[in-house]
């Protein structure tokens, strides 16, 4: 990794700066963007590398939502095939690649086992056609390998339930540690040139005829900054930031679906498990987790403030019966549980068969974004920042035909970074 960036994460990155942090200067930036967790450091980098002026703004740390609080998977989405969401897997194949370039000693590949059991909603060969799918949207060098587990081999899966088990595949996806890759890409942001503040308080934001006046609280201080364009990137929040914006910006309607994880002190196995709760049929994983176990996720409608997601006794109680079901021997009892929300949109149907694309909801001087995964955020930050550029160039157009005849002209200025080569 640069090690610039190293030493950036050891002075500033793995906590939140000082309430001595320099207040901002007076100054217009092209990009205030609001929100330090994976979405916005993306935006952040990308624009920063494109040669704009960015200040990235977070009230407490950088991932401190629910981007520490992800399944801590870089995966191409095997279970979105269901849905038949192609181009999201698709892309999160390509972005995996890229990510186990980049960020090589943080995105590990790990083998997956995938147990099939007789009352498993779908069947074996509808998971091996699923899985091959998976192959060929992954390419070439690209952890595109599966097989199936011969049932001599059986006694190697760690004590799994094989009463009723039909067939075991293995394939390939990474791991990775969400905060750690969330506080690197805004370190690579701030290498480029982006101002950081956090913790800073985002409080309200005022249109003009320039952009936006932004208001913000650092410590007691109340500082102000000026930007041609604001990027809400609020996660969870993203709507209730939109409420103190004026004019009020256009939103989307969402709902925050909470996904609650368990943590083990014990380590169950050194590979991952991809396991159907009898249930409910939905995809649970079981993965190898900082010496013990990682658990997780659920899927519950959530309502009310963020700042107050918790997990609940009752999706407690749904994780353990899985695990017990499949593991009878893990009789364990979790260290420690945590959630964190999705934002998925608004609809009566169950969380699992809404899309995972990311949407956009935009003005000329204003871009807030809905959902992304992990695994996307720089494919997210790219798409963005392509519309903030576009609604820049615009405006630089409209102006150049107010200047006299042989005025400079400031096309590199829109040139887009290429983040995909930039080791984080």
């Amino acid at each position: 990794m640069n090690s610039v960036i190293k030493s950036k994460i050891k002075s500033n990155i793995k906590s939140p700066m000082n309430n001595d942090m320099e207040i901002p200067t007076p100054q217009t930036y092209d990009l205030c963007v609001i929100g330090g967790g994976i979405q916005g450091a993306g935006v952040a980098q990308a624009a920063a590398l494109s040669g704009l002026s960015v200040a990235l703004i977070e009230k407490s740390d950088w991932g401190a939502g629910t981007s520490s609080k992800s399944s801590k998977l870089i995966h191409g989405g095997l279970r979105y095939l269901q849905t038949m969401q192609i181009g999201l897997v698709y892309e999160s194949l390509r972005e995996r690649r890229i990510l186990l370039d980049i960020a090589e000693d943080i995105v590990k590949p790990n083998w997956f086992y995938l147990p099939v059991y007789k009352s498993d909603r779908f069947k074996a060969w509808q998971v091996r056609i699923g899985l091959m799918l998976y192959r060929l949207l992954a390419g070439w060098n690209n952890l595109a390998g599966f097989e199936q587990l011969p049932r001599e081999q059986w006694h190697q899966l760690q004590g799994l339930n094989t009463s009723d088990l039909e067939c075991v595949f293995i394939y390939q996806d990474a791991q990775t540690d969400d905060k750690i890759l969330t506080q690197r890409v805004v370190a690579s942001a701030e290498q480029h040139g982006a101002t950081l503040l956090c913790p800073a308080k985002f409080l309200t934001a005022e249109e003009n005829d320039n952009g936006y006046l932004v208001t913000l609280a650092i410590g007691d201080e109340i500082s102000s900054l000026k930007c041609r364009t604001l990027v809400n990137a609020g996660g969870p929040w993203v709507n209730r930031i939109a409420e103190t914006i004026e004019p009020k910006p256009p939103t989307i309607d969402v709902d925050l679906i909470k996904g609650t994880h368990l943590e083990f002190t014990q380590r169950l196995s050194e590979k991952c498990f991809y396991i159907e709760a009898k249930q409910d049929h939905r995809a649970i994983f079981v993965l190898p987790f900082k010496g013990g176990t990682l658990l997780g996720t659920t899927e519950q409608l959530f309502e009310g403030n963020p700042d107050g997601v918790v997990p609940s006794e009752e999706e407690t109680n749904y994780l353990l019966e899985v695990i017990h079901s499949h593991f009878p021997h893990f009789n364990h009892q979790p260290s420690e549980s945590w959630a964190g929300l999705r934002v998925l949109p608004a609809s009566g149907n169950n969380p699992f068969k809404r899309s995972r694309e990311v949407q956009f909801a935009e003005t000329n001087n204003y871009l807030a974004i809905y959902g992304g995964k992990l695994t996307g955020y720089r494919s997210t930050a790219e798409n963005a920042l392509k519309r903030i550029l576009k609604s820049m160039l615009l405006e630089a157009n409209q102006a150049e035909k107010l200047e006299p005849t042989g005025a400079s002209k400031k096309t590199d200025f829109y040139r887009m970074g290429d983040t995909s080569k930039v080791k984080i």
